[in-house]
């Protein structure tokens, strides 16, 4: 999805509370009518027809009739404003540069941060594409409601974004978080290549040992993590393995905890012998307890992401991979209905205001979802060795 911020300097104070009063209608509201918004945004009637009339030109909010009457819905273009809105405020994002990955859930930039400095934001965009079919498997909603994306993004970013504290806090190689808001995650841009972009590396078994290490010390200190594979691998220079995406990550007491276990060890076997045709017999088991060195999943509920949100996400996710085992079609709707959302207190006040893109410098970071690479060998990539001699393929510049 396109993130044009450039509008974001046209909008003035009047819109956001307009677009604002929308998004705190939609807790109750499906769609929300425009009394209701006027209320919401303390704008009389006459001014809040010209600035909804502005959002819907800007494809920021959708117009849609209901069977009483006609209304408005936030969309996840709306939501990214509102987002980038506070996140600047804060000094977060002061500009944003080049979209550097696209995935299934997520939108990735590179944007500037305090004192210019180049961060990542990352745009949680559940319901985009496979998770519409969680309407078709949806036994934990009420009859005729809808699942609310929005709300299902924001409690994916709360979630990165407490485990990436935690984690970044107890020394492992994450990214540093940055700051967190609505949907979207901060966090420090690392100079890295995705494992899935890496053709060969000087010593494989090295890399397999500290990648199995990884695992068993993220066991060990109470997590899984769920999805840990080539897509979420990113390797420095200097051969360190540095691990991100996190929604999926899950508990060592968590009733799948083996399943996710022994998946993500078998993720990695499976990539080693296919791409770099290296095959060891020594791989960790799970064992329930795994000598514990601490219970870091209990220090990330303490931060704020509740054990009632985990719940609520897992469902989502549930229903997900049941719509998908099933073979549902993805949904011809272009935005998701946004039923029940629950805000904080300081997004709830109405004054305030995979495809590979290249960075910048021609070093493209390839983290889209699915797929192989090995048929991405034609003359729109160029193959260089670092100087550890790990052979890297990336997009021209």
């Amino acid at each position: 999805m396109k993130l044009d911020p450039k509008a974001l300097r046209y909008m003035s104070s009047d819109d956001f509370r307009v677009l604002t009063a929308i998004e705190v209608g939609s807790r109750n509201h499906d769609i929300v009518p425009e009394p209701l918004i006027a209320q919401l945004s303390h704008i009389r009637g006459g001014s809040v027809k010209k600035h909804i009339s502005d959002l819907i030109k800007r494809k920021l909010i959708a117009s849609e009739s209901g069977a009483k009457y006609t209304g408005y819905r936030l969309v996840y273009a709306g939501y990214d404003f509102l987002a980038l809105k506070t996140l600047s405020k804060r000094g977060s994002v002061t500009s944003v540069g080049n979209q550097i990955g696209v995935g299934k859930e997520s939108d990735i930039f590179v944007v500037a941060g305090e004192d210019e400095q180049e961060v990542v934001l990352k745009l949680h965009r559940l319901g985009r594409q496979s998770f519409r079919n969680v309407k078709e498997k949806r036994d934990y909603l009420r009859p005729n409601q809808s699942p609310s994306w929005m709300y299902m993004s924001r409690l994916s970013a709360q979630k990165e974004y407490a485990f990436m504290q935690v984690l970044h806090e107890y020394g492992f190689p994450v990214p540093k978080p940055v700051d967190q808001n609505r949907h979207c995650v901060v966090m420090e841009l690392i100079d890295a290549f995705p494992l899935r972009q890496i053709d060969s590396v000087a010593e494989p078994g090295r890399l397999y040992s500290l990648l199995m290490d990884l695992i068993v010390r993220l066991a060990k200190h109470g997590l899984i993590h769920g999805d840990f594979n080539e897509f979420n691998i990113l390797l420095r220079s200097d051969g360190v393995p540095v691990l991100i995406d996190f929604p999926q990550m899950v508990s060592t007491s968590h009733p799948n905890a083996e399943f996710y276990f022994n998946r993500d060890v078998d993720c990695i076997r499976t990539f080693f012998k296919r791409r770099f045709g290296y095959e060891s017999v020594l791989y960790p088991k799970f064992a329930l307890g795994m000598d514990k060195e601490f219970d870091l999943d209990v220090k990330v509920a303490a931060s704020g992401f509740t054990k009632k949100d985990q719940a609520s996400l897992e469902r989502l996710m549930d229903a997900n991979g049941a719509a998908a085992a099933a073979g549902c079609p993805a949904e011809a709707e272009e935005y998701p209905s946004d039923e029940e959302i629950v805000y904080s207190d300081d997004e709830s006040d109405a004054s305030a205001s995979s495809d590979v893109k290249d960075r910048a410098d021609g070093r493209g970071s390839d983290i889209c979802e699915g797929g192989d690479d090995d048929d991405d060998d034609d003359d729109s990539y160029v193959v260089e060795q670092d100087r550890l001699g790990n052979t890297i393929r990336r997009k021209r510049a």
